[in-house]
């Protein structure tokens, strides 16, 4: 199924670069160029072929020199879902990198694209209400950025006290790394003991 949107996508969106991921664990994608996402997204939701009616997820991922937005499609009448990818160029760490909204293809982006903005720093052009939606306006940096430094103070606020940060569920895996030997490969998270191995 995604050569086939990617085929569709070459043939319909003139530039958008669609290519095909297929993957042998997992989900595949497709990724497009990003400047013509929003061209992409409405052929999958006009197409009766693919008939893309639901937008499920928007999540970005940041990378060292790129974020990925991923939005999650599916068709209710085909009984089908993929992932449409676009990488986005970083330049720096406090770049924005930005992409078209298809908010005036599914209502849910509203919601879903600010997120992503907020968590990751994603600039969604033609967005009606772009702010961010699980911090204050006014926070330091996006909270899932790979070089995020938490603020220790915010409008008056200790952010993260000492006292209240669970350091023992915070250094779990470091302590079960430390005595695998230092070997991150060994650690298969299991909760069972040696005993029960």
């Amino acid at each position: 199924m995604l050569k086939d949107i990617a085929s569709f996508l070459n043939s319909q969106v003139s530039g958008s670069k669609a290519e095909a991921y297929e993957a042998e664990v997992g989900d595949g994608h497709v990724s497009v160029a990003g400047e013509h996402l929003f061209a992409c997204a409405k052929a999958l939701k006009e197409s009766s072929e693919f008939d893309m009616n639901v937008l499920q997820v928007v999540s970005g991922v940041d990378y060292a020199d790129r974020i990925e937005v991923n939005y999650m499609l599916a068709s209710f009448t085909k009984n089908t879902e993929f992932i449409l990818k676009v990488k986005l160029p970083k330049k720096s760490s406090d770049d924005i990198p930005e992409v078209d909204s298809v908010c005036s293809l599914w209502k849910a982006a509203n919601f879903l694209e600010r997120e992503t903005y907020d968590m990751v720093g994603v600039k969604f052009n033609n967005h009606p209400d772009h702010r961010r939606i699980l911090c204050p306006e006014d926070w330091e940096g996006f909270p899932l950025r790979r070089d995020y430094v938490v603020q220790k103070e915010w409008d008056g606020i200790e952010v993260n006290p000492a006292h209240k940060v669970n350091s023992a569920d915070h250094n779990f895996f470091k302590d079960v790394i430390e005595k695998m030997g230092g070997d991150q490969k060994k650690v298969t998270y299991s909760w069972k003991s040696d005993a029960e191995s």
